[in-house]
């Protein structure tokens, strides 16, 4: 027996320093408690990477940067790949009863369109509960313009997602009548989703950990909803912490994230205030930081008073994701709110123009105040396409697209000859469903610079939704030959911030998770 552990238990040191190694690369946090669940997820993992044993797979990893490729591995054995459909029903009821009704009455006045992000997505079965929902509640879908992007770190996890075919232990917790109603049967006994759901779901590659998000790009701007459940904890505090600021930032005013109850604990933002719908807990977005006063107010006045999140039980991995050696000052500092308004004096003490005082802000996502330093410089200067294309991401984030296409259509104006504007114009044209417009605007925009990786790159997807994987095909392999002759560590003009070598890395994970279509 002792012989048996020796062989197969890495010692303690090394599970410490691997575990702090991943956290640091890829945001993967796994408490000492959870030091078996590792090791014997590494192990699996080892034989992907040839190694006899774990304890050289990990000497091997840490010695050396992680790779694309390495992640995707270590996350398709250190990640969970195990849901099925309406899990955790309790939201998905708060779902239909009561964020879904008030949101189409709202937008049936304002314009049929939605916005919903699964982040962390797995096989699919979240996204596509989403969607048969909004297909059982709006008998006119097809009037409306619906986004579902359903992204996710593992390739293998896309791949099934987008072939929409599921076994019946999948529907173990499924309403009565959703498997004959929305999908058909296989020969092989399996579950097919019927089309008219499986195209209201986009599924994409995004690493939650460190890919740039929102981004008008990813299409992860200006969302009504995000699902972003049993993925908080797999990070480390910090790490988690940062990746609810930037879902927040990637709510409309007034959108919705739903968490897992098991999460509800690490969710600590200022932008966020506490919603106690009939059964689940879920959070709402608002302009100004959520105080007690602006939570009670934002609770409808038939639910009940939300409770104190102080009182639920908390994660076992956060208290040691917590420092008990910090003092009560730095505690205070490490708040994401002081550290904001720090940041703020920051800028506005070393930008020396409005322009990019307003760049800096909208990198915060403070979208309201970047605009109030744009604006005047345009009634100052009307030919500055920088400042017209800025503005642009600005309302395209806040969900004013057609402030969003009215600017951007006058930086094309005022900057003929830039692809970069044509490249951000078709991205907007898309999220209003304008797809053959946007393929239009992205071929002019190799017009004027046949060598434009962006647009290739958009092409790509585009014609990828559309069933032309001949042209997607095609699009992509031009983006990898011409991303190929860039550093590795060159940011893309008009790509928000993405290197070459991570807009490849993409490229390369969102083919690898096609699925096989038949000819």
């Amino acid at each position: 027996m002792r012989k048996d552990r020796d062989r197969h238990t890495l010692p303690d040191s090394l599970r410490a320093e691997f575990s702090e190694f991943l956290a640091t690369r890829i945001g993967l946090h796994f408490p000492c408690a959870r030091w078996d669940d590792l090791e014997r997820a590494v192990g699996a993992a080892a034989r992907e990477f040839r190694f006899e044993d774990a304890e050289g797979c990990v000497r091997w990893l840490m010695s050396s940067t992680l790779t694309r490729p390495q992640i995707e591995i270590l996350a398709s054995h250190l990640t969970v790949g195990e849901t099925y459909f309406f899990r955790e029903k309790k939201s998905f009821d708060s779902l239909e009863q009561y964020v879904f009704p008030e949101l189409i009455q709202s937008r049936r006045a304002t314009g049929k369109r939605l916005r919903i992000w699964s982040a962390g997505c797995c096989t699919g079965e979240e996204p596509y509960s989403i969607a048969i929902l909004l297909a059982r509640l709006i008998p006119d879908l097809r009037d409306w313009n619906i986004s579902i992007l359903a992204t996710d770190i593992n390739p293998g996890f896309l791949q099934k997602a987008s072939l929409g075919v599921y076994g019946a232990w999948s529907f173990r917790d499924a309403p009565r009548g959703i498997k004959e109603e929305f999908f058909k049967k296989t020969k092989e006994d399996r579950f097919e989703i019927v089309p008219r759901v499986k195209a209201l779901v986009t599924f994409a590659y995004l690493n939650l950990a460190q890919d740039g998000y929102p981004s008008v790009d990813s299409g992860t701007n200006a969302m009504d909803i995000v699902f972003c459940r049993n993925v908080l904890m797999y990070f480390e505090a910090a790490q988690c912490k940062r990746v609810l600021h930037k879902l927040s930032l990637s709510l409309m005013e007034d959108g919705w994230l739903f968490v897992s109850p098991i999460e509800l604990s690490q969710v600590a933002s200022p932008h966020l205030a506490v919603i106690n719908l009939p059964g689940a807990i879920v959070y709402r977005k608002y302009g100004k930081p959520a105080s007690a006063e602006r939570a009670s107010a934002a609770q409808p006045p038939w639910l009940a008073k939300a409770p104190d999140l102080s009182a639920l039980p908390v994660d076992p991995g956060m208290t040691e994701r917590s420092s008990p050696t910090l003092s009560p000052k730095r505690r205070q500092e490490t708040d994401l709110s002081l550290r904001l308004e720090r940041k703020q004096r920051e800028i506005e003490s070393t930008a020396q123009t409005p322009y990019q005082q307003g760049s800096a802000l909208y990198e915060q996502g403070r979208y309201a105040e970047a605009a109030e330093k744009i604006l005047p410089t345009l009634s100052q200067e009307s030919s500055d396409a920088r400042a017209m294309g800025l503005l642009a991401r600005i309302y395209a984030n806040q969900g004013r697209i057609a402030d969003a296409l009215e600017w951007c259509n006058k930086a094309v104006a005022a900057d003929k000859l830039n692809p970069g504007w044509c490249y951000l114009l078709a991205t907007i044209l898309q999220e209003q469903g304008l797809a053959e417009e946007g393929v239009a605007i992205l071929k002019r925009a190799l017009y004027l610079d046949q060598n434009y990786a962006l647009a290739h790159f958009a092409l790509g997807n585009l014609t990828r939704r559309q069933g032309k994987l001949k042209d997607s095909e095609r699009h992509f392999r031009n983006a990898l030959s011409i991303l190929s002759g860039y550093r590795q560590e060159q940011v893309l003009t008009e790509a928000e911030g993405i290197t070459a070598g991570r807009l490849a890395e993409i490229i390369r994970s969102t083919v690898s998770s096609e699925a096989p279509h038949e000819s």
